[in-house]
């Protein structure tokens, strides 16, 4: 097999800084023939949310994202309110995902998420009145409260009193993954507790959602042909969807014969009922597409959300002089994590 010879490697090195050095003009990133704005990303690959945070204070909020040339990966990126607003309320019907966003998604199936016109507004109208249900609302407590204090309080006790490093990120993605579970399915997957242990579920979403993004920064032909040989990304989600569709089904089995059997899932009637109980009670679940969309609806920026507030807790703490009994620590393994380490 032919190595890289010695010259072939200054002359990629050299490459490189040049593009990282010319990667900037005027402080936003340039557009290179073929290459597009792909330089200046890997350039700040470290530093990805900053840099983002950078870019669309200079531009007003929106900037256009150039991808690699003949790709189909350029990418629209705002946070200015009114565009937000024309897009996501005002003009909601004048943007449909298309065909695009259901070859992406399609481990969602048919959904809303993936729906247009007429068959997004059913869902929506059945999904709204679930979710604004009081019964739900009354569950959605209940639940939250419980989790943490039988499960996160727990663990975060056991680990106090062993000495133990805690990934922060790691913990509160198992609470808000089997909080979510349980409000969806009224099932408890058992994610969080002492031992930490490996659930196929949570791993499955988690691999699901990976190859969802790894389909939006690279070409088609690239993943279709992933998806055809059965490696990469594309290997992970057809054995995640194997193991969602298989818990899933599970899950609506259960539930279905509970129902049947008038077995009431919840031990008390004013604790409130599930959101696949009250679908179930509504109309008949001819696939896992509702089931699926709600956890992943139900697992994301609140795991940020958790980290942060520990964050700023730790800091209010450390400005008014009191000193706890562990540290917060930032490293950098497979990604940016936040870890309680005993002082």
């Amino acid at each position: 097999m032919a190595s890289l010879g010695y010259y072939e490697v200054l002359l990629a090195l050299a490459c490189f800084l040049f593009l990282a050095f010319f990667a900037t003009t005027d402080r936003l990133p340039r557009n290179w023939p073929l290459l597009g704005t792909l330089p200046s990303l890997l350039c700040h690959v470290h530093r990805v949310h900053d840099r983002s945070t950078e870019i669309l204070s200079q531009t007003g909020g929106t900037f256009l994202l150039r991808g690699l040339w003949f790709t189909n990966t350029d990418m629209l990126s705002t946070v200015d309110p009114a565009n937000i607003h024309y897009i996501m309320s005002a003009n909601f019907l004048n943007f449909p995902k298309g065909p695009q966003f259901l070859k992406i998604f399609d481990i969602l199936g048919d959904g809303i998420f993936n729906s247009d016109s007429e068959s997004w507004r059913s869902q929506r109208k059945l999904a709204r009145l679930m979710v604004n249900n009081h019964r739900f609302h009354r569950y959605l407590a209940k639940t939250t409260q419980d989790k943490v204090e039988k499960g996160l309080i727990k663990v975060l006790d056991h680990v106090s009193k062993q000495g133990q490093v805690v990934d922060l990120q790691d913990l509160f993605q198992r609470l808000t993954f089997d909080t979510t579970c349980i409000l969806v399915t009224g099932y408890d997957p058992g994610c969080l507790s002492i031992d930490l242990p490996h659930v196929p579920f949570s791993k499955a979403m988690d691999d699901a959602e990976e190859a969802i993004f790894s389909r939006h920064i690279i070409p088609e032909s690239v993943w279709k042909l992933q998806r055809w040989l059965g490696i990469g990304h594309e290997k992970k989600l057809r054995n995640a969807r194997a193991t969602l569709d298989h818990v899933i089904g599970k899950y609506i089995s259960m539930k279905r014969d509970e129902l049947r059997r008038g077995i009431k899932s919840n031990d008390k009637e004013e604790d409130g009922v599930d959101l696949l109980t009250s679908y179930l009670n509504e109309e008949e679940i001819e696939s896992d597409d509702k089931v699926a969309e709600m956890t992943v609806a139900g697992d994301g920026l609140l795991v940020f959300g958790c980290c942060l507030f520990v964050f700023v807790l730790f800091c209010s703490a450390l400005f008014v002089g009191f000193s706890p009994s562990w540290s917060l620590e930032c490293v950098l393994a497979d990604d940016w994590v936040c870890v309680l380490v005993p002082t």
